[in-house]
């Protein structure tokens, strides 16, 4: 396989995990970061030791301008973008959402829903240009049932959710599926916060009983941007452990 796929927030946790995933399975893989300079170049170095054809491509997808030039970036660098996983996003801490700042609101929106509208326009015709693409966001299974305390990373993820329904309706014609995974309880930076109790909890109220691990997610990321998922769109894949039945 001969395929270039731009992963955005890559430098780190499923972003990371989806882009080893890629290389193993011979994609072309452009990685993103836009803070963690140090950890992307380490992974870039880690990919093309392996023999994969790799990229760096820096910006913040919060911001239209930067998103359309990483894009950009990726294309000069490795061709023509044949899958966009929009992995980057950011998450508050637990507070109730009256005490949530506007600057905190724009903030999670901006990084969680805007940098994935920002990102989709400037890859988008492109695929439509070619007839082919896949592209696979990544909501949370707050973006599915919403949580208590986590209002803001909510609605960003059901944003996602209701895009990505949207969006395999509007490209399906032009040969391009969408589809969405949605994350249950995972060992990343970004659960890295919680207390040993906290994780025994969550991991009981999984049916399989534990955490998930980024890796396990990038595999599902890969089924769904791969041919054996060709006729696959308009999916939201809940990669949780059964938490969300």
């Amino acid at each position: 396989m001969d395929r270039h796929v731009l992963i955005t927030g890559s430098s780190r946790g499923i972003g990371a995990a989806a882009a080893r995933q890629f290389a193993r399975e011979g994609w072309r893989v452009s990685i993103h970061c836009h803070q963690s300079r140090e950890r992307a170049r380490a992974l870039l170095e880690e990919l093309t030791a392996r023999g994969t054809k790799a990229a760096l491509v820096e910006g913040d997808v919060s911001d239209p301008v930067q998103a359309e030039k990483l894009v950009e970036s990726a294309r000069n660098q490795l061709g023509p973008i044949d899958a966009l996983v929009c992995s980057a996003g950011i998450a508050l801490p637990v507070q109730l959402l009256t005490d949530t700042t506007d600057s905190q609101w724009r903030q999670v929106m901006g990084a969680d829903l805007d940098g994935v509208f920002y990102t989709l326009r400037a890859v988008i015709p492109g695929m439509v240009s070619r007839k082919q693409g896949a592209i696979v966001t990544i909501s949370s299974m707050w973006g599915v049932t919403g949580g208590s305390c986590e209002a803001p990373y909510s609605a960003a993820k059901a944003g996602v959710v209701g895009l990505t329904r949207a969006l395999a309706k509007e490209l399906g014609p032009s040969n391009i599926r969408v589809n969405c995974v949605a994350p249950g309880a995972i060992e990343t930076e970004m659960t890295a916060f919680l207390t040993p109790e906290d994780r025994r909890a969550l991991a009981e109220e999984a049916p399989l009983g534990r955490m998930g691990t980024a890796a396990e997610v990038a595999e599902a990321i890969c089924f769904l941007a791969g041919d054996s998922a060709r006729f696959i769109t308009g999916q939201v894949l809940n990669v949780d452990g059964g938490m969300v039945i």
